[in-house]
């Protein structure tokens, strides 16, 4: 049957391969680097599981598949003596633990037709090259050397792989499981598990067919099942499986006739990724979200009993505009003959990214489920989680698979809109501060979302609504993404200089939330936090480490009346750092009690030089600087409404954050906007405020700090009091790395650019070779340069020394500057007093 004649025949087609086996589906499930599916290798049939059986273990995997065996693998040969790993069903045939797994390495290469695909090329290689990755962009010439195949008519460029290729995921995970196997780990199969029992010490009772176990912590990687599996212990993990459909042709002369294996192709604007199957060609598309098709009776009735050696029906009718596509770019297509169509399940989260870490909320409960493409992360995630479980840390920062960026406001309704987008966009263009539309809002929107959203653009964060700039009068509204300046950069200058000349209102309700009280808090907190616990009515920023001293979070810490602090978090980070804290407070056995109170709360921030003359009108107290200084907090009423005030703003302006009750938001907001008409008050958002933040050299945790960081490197000494009797976590790490010295060092630069600024994860040069990254950036609109800080080598790092920042494939001046490039106003307050100075 040929590709050519498709549109005739795609009734018959329907019917094709409807008893393919799961081996044949794994071809479609299990994918290379590049996304790809793999070709299923011979082995001989060869089984790990034993008849012995454990009562108890340190670690029980619950799934068998490449993740779970992967984990098992890495646990077992660091030296967890107890690993059990339990599959429903089997593990069937595979390679032997000596025999070579097969890898085809043809690389991969992905090709721009437009361009804005190069520049989004050019972006993603500014990121590449600081990082270890082999990646190149290349010329249309050397893409038909790979690809001669390939109708090079509308091919502008290349990012090629050299390293992608693609394998046998049938003999890689099996060659997993006897390696977990040799070094001491039980694989027991057939042993679904029936029942998940916590217990009072942290300890679980895992129940199976087979009997129980007692397991110290228990790994959730069961793939599509993994619903089912949260379900027992109450939790609804926001999984949802989609259908994925590809083709397998015969033999095609022009294939045969190739010397070398053709590199695997991926043609973004077509949204489907092509390779070479034996003497074929191997082709699947990603359909749009409005023809694919998700799963949903899998969601809310579960997976069907016994499922595995199933396949979908395929349905040519939704990959046709993609076939076509790719018959125009591969020519030798229109008359291939296929011999498979198959179509499957592939499970997605609402992001895409897979859950990877303990859970929240659960104690010793690990997840390593939501992989589209679990072959690829298999060898990493078992390094990374068998890192983190023997080590008490993670090894390095992946918070973007955190399980806990989802919370009970990611419904099934969420997920499903989340996922059909997210398999929709598999290929579309990736734009800096990238916004995606389905599924919102959630219900976690502040009182002032009805008032502020046809006013603003709106942003995600955490399930949160949040002003990221405000559309104002002449300016082209909405979200327009692009790779420069775009819509949004002259309204957000208005902004700034709202806030920095007059007064702004900001909407801060996603900040996470957290109460701490008991007669332990002060001694938790104490240990818990590198900097000292503040005062009762006062507040400091503070940051809790990793035993081996990087920055696992920043918090700002209000002690409210003796023993009673509330804790502050960015939206990001809210479960993150809470799952820290209870799981300290279970470790240490402190007498205290957490509450996150996130939804309950709103803020609002008021910032700007008017911001007290505003307020004062409304407040019940003196808020002059002498009675309420800066990171002062206070319980007060403005306008009749009850609020805890803290004299802080991440503007570094004058300014206060008004914690209030939820539903007072709207009351509060349009008190405060009534009072301040005579100063001129206006609203502001994120973008402003991370210009404002950018000039001031406040560092943000995610960016200037996170699990690859310390805070010495990261300038943090202000905050981090090794002389404090406590022994916080991480201070014997930190005495150790000042004693040795550091290697890095965080720099402030200004650079000179045209209509495009650095956003973070850009490459720095010098002497022609990469030296570091940036961690964030912005347009300085005071000096109207462009704004970046950076990591750097010690040497590098002296105020005056010039560097290369690599934007869009070229590289602008830079040179590092004393920080702050603008004083704070308590800095400024400070140095007027002391020089008498008014224009300070």
């Amino acid at each position: 049957m040929l590709l050519g004649g498709l549109k005739q025949l795609r009734f018959q087609l329907r019917t094709v391969e409807s008893t393919l086996t799961r081996g044949s589906w794994l071809r479609s499930v299990c994918r290379s680097s590049s996304g790809l599916p793999f070709q299923e290798g011979e082995g001989k049939a060869s089984s790990f599981s034993e008849t012995r059986w454990k009562d108890t273990a340190e670690t029980v995997i619950i799934g068998g598949g490449c993740i779970g065996v992967s984990l098992a693998y890495h646990l077992a040969k660091a030296g967890m003596k107890d690993v059990v790993l339990l599959e429903a069903s089997e593990l069937t045939a595979g390679s032997t633990w000596h025999a070579v797994v097969g890898f085809h390495q043809p690389g991969s290469i992905r090709i721009a037709t437009t361009p804005t695909r190069v520049d989004e090329f050019k972006y993603q290689m500014t990121r590449t090259r600081w990082h270890a990755t082999e990646q190149y962009l290349i010329e249309p010439e050397k893409v038909q050397e790979m690809f001669p195949l390939l109708n090079m008519e509308k091919v502008l460029a290349g990012l090629y792989n050299p390293g992608d290729g693609h394998i046998d995921p049938y003999s890689l995970t099996m060659a997993l499981a006897a390696g977990a196997w040799k070094y001491g780990a039980l694989l027991k199969f057939p042993a679904p598990v029936t029942n998940l029992k916590p217990r009072s010490d942290g300890a679980w009772d895992v129940e199976t067919s087979q009997g129980s176990i007692r397991a110290n912590r228990i790994v959730n990687a069961t793939g599509f099942w993994a619903r089912e599996v949260g379900k027992m212990i109450g939790l609804e993990h926001p999984l949802i499986p989609v259908h994925h459909q590809y083709l397998v042709t015969a033999t095609i002369p022009e294939v045969k006739a190739l010397k070398r294996e053709l590199a695997v192709l991926r043609d973004l604007e077509g949204s489907y990724y092509i390779r070479q199957e034996r003497d074929g060609l191997l082709l699947g598309p990603y359909e749009n979200q409005e023809k694919m098709k998700v799963q949903d009776s899998w969601v809310t009735n579960g997976v069907p009993p016994g499922f595995g050696k199933e396949l979908f029906e395929s349905d040519l009718d939704r990959i046709m505009e993609n076939v076509e596509a790719a018959m125009d770019m591969v020519p030798v297509l229109r008359k291939a003959d296929i011999i498979n169509i198959v179509s499957g399940p592939i499970t997605y989260s609402p992001d895409i990214l897979p859950m990877v870490g303990p859970h929240q909320g659960v104690r010793n409960y690990w997840v390593a489920i939501g992989f589209g493409y679990g072959i690829i992360h298999a060898g990493g995630i078992g390094k990374y989680l068998s890192d983190w479980i023997l080590g008490g840390e993670p090894p390095f920062d992946l918070i973007e698979l955190d399980p806990n960026r989802y919370g009970k406001w990611t419904t099934t309704q969420y997920t499903e809109a989340k996922a059909r987008e997210s398999y929709g966009f598999n290929n579309i263009v990736g734009y800096p501060k990238e916004e995606r539309f389905a599924g919102r809002p959630t219900k976690r929107i502040s009182g002032l979302y009805n008032i502020l959203n046809s006013k603003c653009s709106m942003g995600f964060h955490a399930g949160w609504e949040q002003p990221h700039w405000f559309y104002k009068p002449g300016h082209e509204p909405g979200y327009k993404p692009s790779f420069q300046r775009t819509n949004w950069f002259q309204p957000v200058g208005l902004e700034y200089q709202q806030v920095m000349q007059r007064v702004g209102v900001i909407d801060l309700s996603p900040f996470g939330k957290f109460k701490v009280r008991g007669k332990d808090s002060l001694k938790l907190l104490d240990h818990l936090f590198a900097n000292v616990v503040p005062k009762v009515g006062f507040t400091n920023i503070s940051h809790m480490l990793t035993p081996k001293g990087r920055v696992y979070a920043e918090l700002t810490v209000c002690q409210q009346s003796p023993g009673e602090f509330l804790l502050i978090t960015g939206s990001g980070s809210e479960l993150h750092d809470l799952r820290w804290i209870e799981e300290e407070i279970l470790k240490g056995g402190y007498d205290v009690e957490i509450e996150n109170i996130t939804d309950d709360l709103g803020v609002l921030g008021v910032a700007g030089p008017s911001a007290r003359k505003v307020l004062q009108k409304l407040a019940s107290a003196d808020l002059s600087n002498d009675a309420f200084k800066f990171l002062q907090s206070k319980p007060l009423t403005v306008s009749n409404i009850p609020v805890t005030a803290i004299r802080i703003s991440y503007t570094g302006e004058l300014g206060w954050e008004l914690y209030h009750r939820q539903e007072d938001s709207a009351t509060l907001y349009g008190a405060i906007m009534e009072a301040g008409q005579e100063e001129g008050i206006d609203n502001f958002g994120t973008y402003a405020m991370n210009a404002l933040r950018m000039e001031k050299a406040f560092r943000a945790w995610g960016s200037e700090m996170n699990c690859d960081t310390n805070p010495l490197e990261a300038g943090l000494d202000h905050f981090i009091k090794l002389n404090k009797p406590a022994d916080f976590i991480g201070k014997q790490a930190l005495k150790q790395m000042k004693e040795k010295g550091l290697k890095r060092r965080l720099v402030y630069l200004t650079l000179e650019t045209d209509h495009v600024d650095p956003e973070g994860n850009e490459s720095i040069w010098h002497d022609g070779k990469v030296v570091g990254n940036t961690t964030s950036g912005s347009y300085s609109y005071s000096t109207q340069k462009s704004l970046a800080f950076a990591y750097v080598p010690m040497e590098l790092s002296k105020v005056g020394q010039r560097v290369e920042v690599e934007l869009l494939g070229k590289n602008y001046p830079a040179t590092i500057i004393q920080e702050p490039l603008v004083l704070t106003e308590p800095a400024r307050a400070r140095l007027q007093k002391k020089t008498g100075d008014s224009q300070v």
